[in-house]
């Protein structure tokens, strides 16, 4: 057997900063090579305390604290800079992670980029809107505009 520690959140194994202990095929060949894990080692027990305080900074704790976060997030003006062509077209695409920073740079939470459904990356500058899943039962729109880095 191999130990790790998780970095992730996996189905059926654990949550960031478990140990585990798993075939050394899974180990080796999926959860390390993907991120999902670490090699354990007395060092690594110490990166734990580490996972573990980042994930709560992000979590959101409640539906009354998802319904502060929405408010919070709804009432932002966000605007994402990108490199536009003549024709409002972007050089590239706005994807969840330009849109989590965009947030965080206008003032808003740090929110986490899975939260977003944002079904195909942004390809045009102007105003878009997507939907942020804050809690089970709490959803927040998000209202940006894509401008002219």
């Amino acid at each position: 057997m191999m130990k790790l520690i998780l970095t992730k959140d996996v189905s059926g194994l654990g949550e960031p900063g478990d140990i585990v202990e798993v075939k050394p095929g899974y180990g080796r060949n999926f959860l390390v090579p993907n991120g999902f894990a670490v090699a354990w080692t007395k060092g690594g027990e110490k990166q734990i305390e580490t996972i573990k305080r980042a994930i709560r900074g992000r979590e959101i704790r409640d539906a009354k604290h998802a319904a502060e976060i929405k408010a919070s997030v709804e009432s932002l003006v966000v605007t994402v800079p990108a490199k536009v062509g003549k024709d409002g077209k972007l050089f590239g695409s706005v994807g969840s992670a330009d849109i989590v920073a965009a947030i965080e740079a206008a003032g808003g939470p740090k929110l986490d980029r899975h939260a977003l459904d944002l079904e195909h990356p942004i390809k045009t500058a102007g105003k878009h809107e997507v939907t942020a899943n804050l809690h089970d039962d709490v959803s927040a729109v998000v209202t940006f505009e894509v401008v002219s880095a």
